[in-house]
């Protein structure tokens, strides 16, 4: 799972990141509205953890925006302000959820999985490709009945070949959806440890990832 989080008080956002971080979450950080402009520009995410309050502009502004291009991304509201009314407009506004700060990150930790989870439900239902079923809300996946034990990534990237079984993942487009633009140490070869990964998963099963060389990665039954 990719997350923005828009976020001035560097303390806390770096302090979030981290914390998501450990939980396989790759976190980018934009400390205002422009910047998180250019994020959105280039890299699709999977939620936004959006602070009302920024120096360049309201957070408001940046949802009522993304809402009107019809962009669904889920967003959770940060806001020091505790009044009904501005917690309400922000749900008008298209907001999934709002958190008021002083908040325990374990709160925005399972607030963010909630509306990640509906998203993901609202969207599609349980992916399968033979005897390999994929579930993207709960990021669970069963072979032949048999729950496999996945990490977050190997699971975020089983997850981006299950909904397009047959088609050529690069690895450039994989790479976007398991690592952050903070990530500059890890390269483009840490997607091949990661398929590897997912191949000892479905050994002896009838699923494959395939090489495509030059081109990328494709799921499909094997025959």
């Amino acid at each position: 799972m990719r997350v923005l989080m828009v976020e001035d008080a560097a303390d806390l956002a770096e302090a979030v990141a981290a914390r998501l971080g450990r939980s396989g979450v790759a976190c980018d950080l934009a400390g205002g509205v422009a910047e998180a402009a250019d994020f959105l520009a280039v890299q699709g995410y999977d939620a936004i953890i959006l602070d009302v309050n920024l120096p360049d502009g309201s957070g408001t502004d940046l949802l009522r925006g993304l809402r009107a291009r019809g962009e669904r991304v889920p967003v959770l509201m940060l806001t020091a302000n505790v009044a009904v009314e501005d917690r309400v407009g922000a749900l008008d506004l298209g907001a999934d959820d709002y958190l008021v700060k002083p908040f325990d990150q374990r709160e925005l930790e399972a607030r963010l999985r909630a509306v990640v989870r509906r998203e993901a439900e609202r969207k599609s239902g349980e992916l399968v490709l033979g005897p390999l079923r994929f579930s993207p809300a709960t990021l669970d996946a069963e072979l032949d009945g048999a729950r496999l034990a996945l990490t977050r990534r190997e699971a975020v990237l089983l997850g981006a070949l299950m909904r397009h079984p047959g088609q050529v993942h690069s690895k450039e487009r994989l790479y976007g959806q398991l690592f952050t633009f903070e990530d500059a140490d890890v390269g483009l070869n840490a997607i091949e440890l990661y398929v590897a990964r997912l191949r000892k998963r479905l050994a002896g099963s009838a699923v494959a990832i395939t090489t495509q060389r030059g081109l990328g990665y494709r799921i499909g039954l094997d025959g």
